[in-house]
């Protein structure tokens, strides 16, 4: 199953892919989707586009996206959720189910404690994928939210066949 984590952005969107074969995870790629200042509309589109050639490079069977964090500032919360549902788009229009992680699930699953920090996050995504060259903190995220999809995707998995 090759998984895609995303991470969502207006500024800058993670992306991380990694391939899972049993218990064992391996990276494929990850990157970040940039934008400049603009027109908001003219900022989506461009995620849009650079996320959609992503997805089609690189073909996932599976996405997830990290839950977005609501903030004092309620215009920004609402760009971020913009930027989000782009993210959530492009997999869904290819038929795949996204899954939905808050921040703090994330970390637990990647790190172990539900409030790590950035550096931590970094740091463990390093140590499941060994020789991985990680293109910024965004992408190391992306990259966390993929490795929990895939953690709980296979727990699912032996829930239901214990099940069956």
């Amino acid at each position: 199953m090759r998984v895609m984590g995303l991470d969502p952005g207006l500024r800058a969107l993670g992306w991380g892919i990694v391939d899972v074969s049993g218990s064992r995870l391996s990276h494929v790629a990850n990157g970040v989707c940039r934008t400049e200042q603009g027109a908001l509309g003219a900022r989506l589109a461009r995620l849009f586009e650079e996320l959609s050639e992503v997805f089609v490079r690189f073909a996932p069977d599976a996405a997830a996206v990290e839950q977005t964090f609501v903030n004092r500032d309620g215009a920004a919360t609402l760009k971020l959720g913009q930027a989000r549902g782009i993210a959530m788009l492009v997999p869904s229009r290819a038929g795949i189910v996204v899954g939905e992680y808050a921040p703090n699930a994330v970390k637990k699953a990647v790190v172990g404690v539900g409030h790590a920090d950035k550096r931590q996050v970094d740091h463990m995504v390093r140590m499941q994928l060994p020789g991985v060259e990680i293109a910024g903190p965004d992408a190391a995220d992306a990259l966390a939210i993929a490795i929990c999809h895939a953690h709980v995707s296979q727990t699912l998995a032996r829930l239901a066949g214990i099940r069956s």
